[in-house]
């Protein structure tokens, strides 16, 4: 047998190994529907923190949403974070006619700080809830979403829970690489394990991130990451880390955002954090690159030039990648046929890793939301 056999076969038992664990995972992860909305009017009062900068086109729809939710007892914080646009403005004349709704502004971002990390932060020094909640100001929720999610976190006793949006995209494309980056993620992450206290995994999703408090405040809250584009993430881990309880829950029918309007908008939106979630590991990285371009892309090509034995091979492992896909569809809402485009989003998301990484370690740092971050500051808050 030949050496792209032996490749081959090695590859198809990753994707069994991977597969196995992701589809395992995922049937262990609690479905918000299946939440009966807790009526009771005694549930913690809960403050919920919107970082907005630029964002008079969507913040609209997102906070009709917001405002429409059932939950009893709960107050909106929306932070303006330095817009350039008319989002303060607009902001300002809707607090005038909504009680729940308090607005902060920034004008300068303090040093030391990513501007979104400090948003919210400062708008959980205003927050008089016994729960916070972090969301992001485009995301649409269902009226009974929050409802839903105190009543798991409080069955639970969880200290933090975190739940998926569906990702509304206006292209089909944009809709394949969504779909195929929930499968990157959820290999990388595992968050099925972040309910085990025995386990170092963690998660957090800046769609939904609900939080008590007082543990928010325990573990220092968005000043311990301050400087970590990845911020949603990394909030999971320092509280994991401290010994609290979290979980995460699919939402996809309760929760929604259009991620990226564009594909330049997608290349140029990770540019902030697909280095940085590799904690700017030149060698992470790389690996990353090699295994998707020798699993996820390879054995499409494979197929068209190799023969016997071995085309077989390879096309048992593009079989499993399809079914991989299409399993964990069915739990984002995504397309299942969508599997056809695996191979050019992974060859997408190999190009945006190798050029996020490029461009920081050349320009020495990362430009966010109308604000360069210097590398060496960004390395520093280590999480």
């Amino acid at each position: 047998m030949s050496i792209l056999f032996w490749l081959g076969l090695a590859i198809l038992i990753v994707y069994a190994i991977l597969g196995l664990d992701l589809v395992i995972g995922n049937r262990s992860v609690r479905l918000l529907r299946e939440v009966t909305p807790d009526p009771d009017d005694t549930l913690p009062r809960v403050s919920i923190i919107v970082a907005a900068r630029n964002e008079e086109r969507k913040i609209l729809e997102a906070l009709n949403s917001l405002l429409s939710l059932t939950y009893p007892d709960y107050e909106m914080i929306v932070v303006d974070d330095r817009s350039e646009d008319r989002t303060g403005p607009f902001l300002d004349g809707l607090a005038t006619i909504v009680p729940r709704l308090r607005v902060i502004h920034v004008d300068q971002l303090p040093h030391g700080w990513l501007g979104k990390n400090h948003a919210q932060w400062l708008g959980s020094h205003r927050a008089s809830g016994e729960l916070l909640l972090f969301t992001d100001a485009d995301i649409i929720m269902e009226p009974t979403v929050l409802t839903r999610a105190v009543t798991l976190l409080e069955a639970e006793r969880l200290d933090h829970l975190a739940a998926t949006p569906a990702m509304r995209m206006p292209t089909t494309f944009l809709a394949m690489f969504g779909a195929s980056f929930i499968i990157f993620f959820s290999l990388f992450t595992r968050p099925w394990k972040a309910r085990d206290p025995n386990s170092r995994r963690h998660i957090g999703i800046g769609a939904f991130n609900l939080v008590r408090a007082e543990v928010y405040r325990q573990v220092g809250g968005h000043e311990t990451i301050r400087m970590r584009p990845d911020d949603d993430l990394k909030l999971g881990k320092i509280i994991k880390r401290a010994g609290f309880r979290q979980d995460v829950a699919f939402a996809p029918e309760f929760l929604s955002v259009e991620w990226y309007s564009s594909l330049p908008d997608v290349i140029r939106g990770l540019e902030k954090n697909a280095f940085s979630g590799a904690d700017y590991n030149v060698a992470l990285v790389l690996f990353g690159a090699f295994f998707h371009a020798t699993c996820s892309v390879w054995p499409y090509v494979a197929i068209f030039v190799t023969s016997g034995a071995t085309r077989a091979l390879y096309a048992a492992v593009v079989c499993l990648i399809a079914l991989l896909f299409m399993d964990c569809a069915r739990f984002h809402k995504a397309k299942p046929w969508h599997a056809v485009g695996y191979p050019l989003t992974a060859a997408l998301f190999i190009y945006i890793l190798l050029r996020t990484m490029i461009l920081n370690l050349v320009q020495g740092g990362i430009s966010w939301r109308g604000t360069f971050y210097p590398l060496r500051e960004l390395k520093k808050n280590r999480v």
